[in-house]
């Protein structure tokens, strides 16, 4: 299934500008001292996971640990990735700090409630300076097995090969900028795929045939294309994310940014699929350069019995 109703979150023990990983994350603004910070990042994250329980999803949350310190663990879909055929993957992360988030406990607790069948672990491939940052680097069409993928610093063709031969996937995979023709470092700044829409900056593959290829690829698979311009992708609308309540309705997720971003027709072509919910995270999206989506990792393991 392309969607899931359980996703977890990790509640932020120091959250603060991460200089490790602003090198080519352009979203990133250290605009509060760490303790204010923190102090932001708390409400915003208490304040979205009670939105999510209140429109039916499940989750899971996780207490970081203040040491070590680990400022972006507040965005965990980076280091692994969840599947429905009990398979868990590890990625080889840029950033050092984040190459940390391994060893906080995350494991031991989806072991415990999941059933993990398989691990697919890729982080040693960080010893050779390979890197593929998990549902950031790619966007996965899980029904009918795509990563979509914009090749950078963080996301390299053969981690990207091993992942889609090791998992049976198809690779779209295509070069993005952002409006300073600087390289978009993660793919799901860009765009979404959830089960009939995809939300999407085609503005940002300066070469036609790969912006051709990839709009084929999302039109043949029966996707929606909602397109977002620049501005739209610097206020993190590209950054949004499906699941579904207990009932299995569909919800796209996204900060208010990113809502308030859209044109009155965008809301209602996005409404046409899915019910809005709308979290404000405004201190973590500044701070952090990351949005909702960012900070959602899909649980799609089976449930122990």
């Amino acid at each position: 299934m392309q969607t899931t109703n359980t996703v977890l979150m990790i509640r932020p023990a120091r959250f603060a500008f991460n200089p490790d990983t602003a090198v080519n994350n352009r979203f990133q603004k250290p605009v509060l001292e760490p303790e204010q910070a923190q102090q932001k990042a708390l409400e915003e994250f208490d304040g979205y996971v009670d939105t999510l329980r209140q429109h039916g999803v499940d989750v899971l949350v996780v207490q970081d640990t203040p040491a070590p310190h680990t400022p972006d663990s507040i965005f965990p879909n980076n280091w692994w990735s969840s599947h429905a055929d009990g398979s868990l993957v590890l990625y080889p992360m840029e950033g050092q700090n984040r190459r940390l988030e391994r060893d906080k406990g995350v494991l031991q607790v989806l072991g415990e409630r999941f059933a993990i069948h398989k691990t697919l672990d890729l982080s040693p491939l960080e010893a050779q300076n390979i890197f593929l940052e998990g549902t950031g680097s790619m966007v996965l069409d899980r029904e009918n097995r795509i990563s979509y993928a914009c090749h950078s610093g963080r996301t390299h063709g053969e981690a990207l090969r091993q992942f889609a031969e090791n998992m049976d996937y198809r690779l779209c995979v295509f070069h993005a900028v952002d409006r300073h023709q600087s390289p978009i470092y993660h793919s799901n700044v860009m765009m979404s795929v959830g089960r009939n829409l995809s939300v999407v900056c085609l503005d940002a593959l300066p070469d036609a045939a790969e912006r051709r290829a990839l709009e084929h690829s999302l039109r043949d698979t029966g996707k929606d294309i909602l397109a977002l311009d620049f501005d739209q992708l610097e206020g993190f609308a590209g950054n949004m994310l499906e699941v579904h309540d207990k009932q299995g309705q569909p919800l796209l997720v996204m900060s208010r940014s990113a809502w308030h971003s859209l044109r009155a027709e965008q809301r209602r072509q996005a409404e046409r699929h899915s019910h809005p919910v709308v979290v404000n995270i405004d201190h973590i999206e500044r701070i952090g350069g990351g949005s909702a989506r960012c900070m959602l990792a899909e649980v799609h393991l089976p449930v122990r019995n």
